[in-house]
């Protein structure tokens, strides 16, 4: 079921930035809002999707790579 979010104390700036936005795209400010908001959404799970693989990518690293492994590779792939 769909919510409703309403802001309160929306800069006058803010509020015509927005409107104008709106309708240089043909849209109402509540669909040009609604986009926005889902395009935030999108960016905000990426973020923390990103946030775990890099999480759990440290973690194997430090758990289990040792000195002479990191040594042995970078030797390989200097060709030494």
């Amino acid at each position: 079921m769909p919510r409703v979010i309403q802001i309160r104390d929306v800069p006058d700036d803010v509020h015509d930035a927005l409107t104008d936005a709106a309708e240089a795209q043909g849209l109402s400010l509540t669909r040009y809002m609604l986009r926005e908001l889902e395009h935030l959404a999108k960016r905000a799970q990426a973020v923390h999707a990103n946030a775990a693989v890099i999480r759990q990518t440290q973690s194997k690293v430090r758990g289990h790579v040792d000195r002479d492994t990191i040594l042995t590779a970078l030797h390989d792939g200097r060709g030494d």
